[in-house]
């Protein structure tokens, strides 16, 4: 069953990682189409309302494992989880009532789930396509979550990685699908 503007009435909206440190052109992780991202999202929003997560990357206060490597590699992204890079975008944190942080790329796990219920139907968009919307959306799937990514509403590092990440998540179909904003949008 859908609502008026065919939202599903059992999706949740996942919006991940739309965070200044993924806007900022200077950034060293800016994603080059970030602004039609939060423009789709911001769409997307206003039609899930009070069915919304927003997620947000944040460096652990101390790295370990693998991401010790990855830490010196990316020192500058060190920074404490309330540092400007990691705040959401200004346009998005006026919506954003729900939020779960994670120091991982992939943010399904026990706090997502304990917002979306454990195998919700999840409408994902945010950045970066190629890392963790992708690291989101399989362990999702895998788990049992019904997902459905909103290609125009995502972002990648490169187009090209956004479309490699698109083609790896679409390997997962039935499980994985896709639509646009405007399809999405559109009454049933």
């Amino acid at each position: 069953m859908s609502s008026p503007t065919g939202v599903p009435d059992d999706a949740w909206l996942v919006a991940i990682d739309l965070q200044n440190i993924f806007g900022d052109p200077q950034s060293p992780w800016a994603a080059p189409r970030f602004e039609e991202s939060v423009d789709a999202t911001l769409r997307l929003a206003e039609a899930f309302g009070e069915r919304c997560v927003f997620t947000r990357f944040v460096a652990p206060q101390r790295p370990s494992g693998s991401w010790v490597p990855y830490y010196e590699e990316f020192s500058f992204a060190l920074q404490p989880p309330d540092a400007n890079v990691y705040r959401l975008d200004d346009r998005i944190a006026t919506h954003a009532g729900r939020t779960v942080s994670a120091t991982t790329f992939g943010k399904w796990g026990t706090d997502l789930a304990a917002i979306t219920g454990p195998e919700p139907h999840l409408v994902v968009c945010g950045v970066a396509t190629d890392c963790c919307v992708l690291s989101t959306v399989l362990p999702a799937a895998d788990a049992g979550a019904r997902v459905t990514v909103v290609t125009d509403a995502c972002a990648g590092s490169t187009d090209e990685a956004h479309q490699q990440a698109l083609a790896a998540m679409a390997l997962y179909a039935p499980l994985v699908g896709f639509t646009t904003t405007d399809k999405l949008l559109t009454t049933s």
